[in-house]
C-alpha cells in the first residue's frame, strides 16, 4: 500500500499540456482535402439532396393522390 501512495497521477497542468501536445501531433497527421475535393464532395451532396427530394415529392405527391381517391369514392357513396 504504501508503493500506490507513492504514485500520484500528475497534476492538471500538467495533463493540459500533454493533452494539447498530443492533439498539435495528431492534428499533423491529418490529410486534409484539396480544394478541388471539396468542390467536387459539395458538388456529389448537393446533388443526392436534390435527386432524393425529387423523389420524396414525387412519392408524397403519388401517396396524397392515392388517399385523395380512396377518400373521393369513400365520401361520393
Amino acid at each position: 500500500m504504501a508503493e500506490k501512495a507513492k504514485e500520484k497521477k500528475p497534476g492538471l497542468f500538467t495533463r493540459l499540456i500533454k493533452y494539447f501536445r498530443d492533439s498539435r501531433g495528431e492534428f499533423k497527421k491529418v490529410v486534409w482535402p484539396s480544394r478541388q475535393q471539396v468542390l467536387n464532395n459539395t458538388g456529389v451532396v448537393l446533388a443526392v439532396v436534390l435527386v432524393a427530394g425529387v423523389f420524396l415529392f414525387g412519392l408524397d405527391y403519388a401517396l396524397g393522390a392515392i388517399m385523395r381517391f380512396i377518400l373521393g369514392l369513400a365520401s361520393g357513396a
